[in-house]
């Protein structure tokens, strides 16, 4: 597995209309997108630095891991998103690896990606996601 760049950071909060107020007017970022991921049970808000994307994610439901994330860590960084040519191959090249997978094979996510998790046991304690379009 060779990433090519950071995707984007994961940040948990429990409200977009509150928190994207800080990213547009205090560091001047502007708010290029709004997307309901249904299957994941969050809203999400993309900000783009550099290459670089801020992923702000708010729980669409109390039993989603967001949800749950918020309520044990009071929001804040979530996890850090590695852009790779292919997610399976990356993710089988992570198992390969001894990493502990959350996800098997790749699943649909924001902005059209598909991505996969690894495990924070097993990645020096960082929630880590791979996505790329295959």
């Amino acid at each position: 597995m060779k990433p090519t760049h950071i995707e984007h950071i994961g940040i948990a909060v429990a409200n977009l209309e509150e928190a994207i107020p800080f990213y547009e007017k205090v560091l001047g970022l502007e708010c290029y997108a709004i997307e309901e991921v249904a299957d994941q049970k969050v809203k999400t808000a993309f900000f783009k630095v550099g290459q670089t994307k801020i992923e702000l994610l708010e729980p669409t439901s109390p039993d989603s891991t967001i949800a749950k994330f918020i309520e044990k860590n009071g929001g804040g960084m979530h996890h850090m998103a590695f852009a790779v040519e292919d997610v399976q191959t990356a993710l089988n090249d992570a198992a390969a690896a001894g990493c502990q997978l959350i996800d098997k094979a790749p699943r649909g996510g924001a902005e059209g990606l598909r991505i996969g998790f690894l495990h924070p046991k097993t990645t020096c304690r960082v929630l880590t996601e791979l996505c790329g379009t295959k």
